[in-house]
């Protein structure tokens, strides 16, 4: 039986998901997870998320760290990896540094790369869908995949979480994307980054792994190495359909998948 693992779980500390972290290595536990890794929101500036509904209070981050690491030690029989989400804000670059300085300061080892917005707008935010309303489809994929090869080509990141977002909720661009998956690609195997199998999709309006089978095709075409997550916001989506990811992964030719551990560090598993 293969070893599952999760590398990308969220708690109540990050204002929109349920559940303290000792109830995710519960579930984790029960579900047959081997690996998991907490990457809570990293605190987003105020203009992004105001009323703190997206992503940490700053006053939380020392505290989530300090309460993953306790796990950590705790739980000898679950590998337990403390990291952060981060998004890149194209309008503030500093922004992402600045936050990853600030996590690894605090003891996170792993750092998730993001793109939820464009410019202030969260794309992906259900309660601010009027911003489909108001911009071309094909404009918002465009300009999200340029934002995304930017963010991969930082160096900053360890993983890049569900590459193709902006599906989420069904919208799809009306040309051929494919040109664009391969500058993804070309992206992410430039800087060396993972990108994350994320089976988060098929719980939303999508229904479908991210990124999709053409887009993990081109990752795999150009050698880019993969890890696995459920992103879950409460414990009882821990290890939500990771069997299908690693599926997911065989079709589209990878032989194997990545564990994060710190930086460039990472430990295969064989699929």
């Amino acid at each position: 039986m293969r070893k599952l693992i999760d590398c990308h779980i969220h708690t109540g500390f990050c204002n929109h998901a349920t559940g303290k972290p000792g109830a995710y290595v519960a579930a984790a536990r029960a579900a047959g997870v081997s690996a998991m890794l907490f990457a809570e929101h990293a605190p987003l500036p105020v203009a992004f998320d105001p009323d703190r509904h997206l992503s940490m209070c700053d006053s939380d981050l020392e505290p989530y760290c300090a309460t993953i690491a306790t796990l950590a030690k705790e739980n000898p029989d679950i590998e337990i990896g403390l990291g952060l989400e981060v998004d890149w804000l194209a309008d503030e670059p500093m922004y992402a540094a600045d936050s990853i300085a600030r996590g690894r300061a605090a003891g996170a080892k792993v750092f998730l790369g993001s793109v939820h917005f464009l410019g202030t707008w969260a794309f992906d935010d259900p309660n601010d869908m009027t911003g489909w309303d108001r911009r071309d489809v094909d404009d918002v994929w465009r300009e999200y995949v340029g934002v995304w090869c930017e963010a991969a080509s930082s160096g900053l990141f360890d993983v890049m979480a569900h590459p193709d977002l902006p599906k989420k909720f069904g919208h799809r661009p009306t040309f051929e994307p494919l040109r664009e998956y391969e500058r993804m690609a070309r992206a992410a195997a430039a800087s060396g980054v993972l990108v994350e199998v994320s089976t988060a999709g098929l719980r939303k309006p999508v229904g479908e792994l991210y990124p999709g089978a053409e887009l993990l095709r081109a990752f795999a075409a150009a050698g880019v190495s993969a890890t696995v997550g459920s992103d879950a916001h409460a414990p009882s989506e821990v290890g939500f359909a990771i069997a299908d990811a690693y599926a997911a992964l065989v079709d589209a030719g990878h032989s194997r998948i990545a564990y994060p551990l710190a930086g460039s560090e990472r430990r295969y598993l064989e699929l």
